[in-house]
């Protein structure tokens, strides 16, 4: 038996995010908060996010203290304005951050204690107020999952809320939002995209219906990803792209993910490392420790990333993945190293001590050792 969870109401495509206000007035709100970040109120998005909203006859009010990696203190002041303002919604407008920090001042609001009393899967007892995502990347897919991660900047550790009442009520994702993100935010967004598409694939929680929407992402992304970054403005790679991220979202918020992200936090946490190039620098290396788990499997990703496999071993054409990955990786302008990012390797252990911990690390397809973690970060120094 499996379950399989994703928002009620999608939205897709060019123009998608000029149906915002009806559908908030549907979902009942009177008021909504919107949860962004100053990069996306420069862009002019959430300008055009809240005159949808408030030709619906909804109120709002922006909090624009989202981070990167958002941290419990973003939670916390985003909270003190949803309450001081009589919130009853939140919309969240930009990337992963911006929907993360949303989920956890939802989590909050309706929760007592602090938020890493949460951390777990189905520890959330309450419903959350109704969260609306506006996506303006392809990439994170927290638009369309239960998954809710937060940096606790006391121990500078990420940690993860799952749970099926963090499930946003609404996506959207128009492409048209997308145009006009930089190349290299594209590329790592696109990247932690094939991450979750290759980590659900590969999982212990896979089943038929998670499989089926992750290799067809990774069809999706290894054919369009490389147009997004050569020309931002190709609104067909864009809009692919969106698809991509929601399907490979698809699969994981139901398949579960692995080691690549549990270390990936990590980084995050530690060293405040983009979320998508911690991703795409692990990925190669974590794939190839994990790939003796079922090479038939590597073996799929290879072909769908466009390998030619006849004539060969089903360990040979397994290794064809982990080649092509890295390739698509090298061509996007991923750094080809954490040392470019002077992370400390005395902070390894601590490091692998924590993924082992992390919420992602039970679905990886092989258990490893605080040991094995170590020698991956070594690998992708």
């Amino acid at each position: 038996m499996y379950d399989f969870l994703m928002p009620s109401v999608n939205f897709m495509g060019p123009d998608a995010v000029k149906v915002i206000g009806e559908r908030c007035k549907l979902l009942g709100g009177k008021k909504a908060l919107i949860v962004t970040d100053p990069g996306m109120i420069k862009t002019g998005i959430t300008d055009e996010v809240i005159g949808y909203i408030e030709e619906a006859g909804l109120k709002t009010v922006i909090f624009d203290g989202v981070e990167p990696n958002p941290k419990d203190k973003n939670v916390m002041a985003g909270l003190k304005v949803f309450k001081d303002e009589n919130c009853d919604m939140i919309v969240t407008v930009g990337g992963g951050s911006s929907h993360d920090c949303g989920k956890g001042i939802g989590i909050m609001a309706t929760h007592p204690g602090n938020i890493y009393d949460y951390a777990g899967i189905e520890t959330l007892t309450e419903d959350l107020p109704p969260v609306v995502c506006v996506n303006t990347t392809a990439g994170t897919a927290s638009e369309v999952t239960r998954h809710c991660v937060i940096t606790n900047t006391d121990l500078n550790v990420k940690f993860v809320v799952v749970s099926c009442k963090n499930t946003p009520k609404l996506s959207i994702n128009d492409p048209k939002l997308m145009v006009k993100k930089p190349t290299g935010l594209t590329a790592a967004t696109g990247m932690d995209a094939l991450t979750h598409a290759v980590e659900s694939y590969i999982s212990v929680g896979a089943n038929p219906v998670t499989d089926a929407c992750a290799i067809q992402a990774i069809k999706i992304i290894s054919k369009y990803l490389r147009m997004a970054v050569a020309n931002g403005e190709n609104l067909e790679a864009r809009e692919n792209m969106a698809y991509a991220s929601l399907l490979a979202g698809m699969a994981f918020n139901n398949a579960g993910l692995g080691y690549v992200h549990a270390m990936a936090h990590q980084l995050g946490g530690f060293y405040d490392l983009a979320h998508g190039v911690a991703n795409a620098i692990l990925l190669p290396h974590v794939e190839r420790y994990n790939m003796i788990s079922n090479l038939e499997k590597f073996a799929d990703i290879a072909v769908a990333m466009g390998e030619n496999i006849e004539g060969l071993s089903m360990r040979q054409a397994a290794e064809k993945a982990i080649d092509a990955i890295t390739q698509l990786s090298k061509d996007i302008g991923i750094p080809a190293g954490l040392s470019e990012f002077n992370i400390k390797p005395d902070s390894f252990e601590k490091m692998a001590k924590y993924a082992l911990k992390d919420g992602n690390a039970v679905c990886n397809p092989i258990k490893g050792t605080e040991k094995d973690i170590v020698k991956l970060f070594e690998a992708a120094m």
